[in-house]
């Protein structure tokens, strides 16, 4: 081959690069025959391999991938009086209602709540349980308790074993 044959080929390669790419890069975007015949998504065929599609909020909630901290100042006065103002997020809403309604005997302690107050915690725990959250800890302490009822935080199956790991 010549020099001027060796540099025609460079540039010709160099030239239609971009093409190639543009086209390799809106290939992806397309379904493959077989996904339209077995109406299957990209996102489904990444699952099954055990990926999955991060999912980006434009207000920077990412799938509250964490437990929320404690936002109800009435709450916070109330029961972070005598101890630390646990997230309803680590019980179910069961748990909170019966731990509210045995306040007469809170963990050997008797606690005094007028009608208002209980009202409002009662109403916080209950919509922020852990049922309702798409936390991880959360999802987790929920799929461990098969429909036990556990009078406290560290009585949650899911607790107990990250303390023992």
């Amino acid at each position: 081959m010549t020099d001027k044959t060796t540099l025609f080929i460079i540039c010709l390669v160099f030239i239609s690069m971009p093409f190639f790419l543009a086209y390799a890069d809106d290939h992806h975007k397309e379904k493959r025959w077989y996904h339209k015949i077995l109406d299957w998504d990209d996102d489904d065929d990444k699952s099954r391999h055990g990926k999955r599609k991060r999912e980006r909020r434009r207000d920077g909630d990412h799938r509250n991938s964490f437990i929320k901290p404690v936002n109800n100042s009435v709450y916070k006065e109330e029961c972070g009086a005598c101890h630390f103002p646990y997230q309803p997020e680590l019980l179910p809403g069961a748990s909170w209602m019966n731990i509210l309604t045995n306040s007469d005997d809170h963990f050997g302690e008797s606690v005094e709540l007028d009608d208002d107050s209980k009202k409002v915690i009662s109403d916080y725990l209950k919509s922020n349980s852990a049922e309702y959250s798409s936390a991880k800890c959360a999802v987790k302490i929920i799929r461990s308790l098969r429909n036990h009822v556990p009078g406290r935080i560290t009585d949650t199956p899911y607790i107990i074993s990250e303390k023992t790991s």
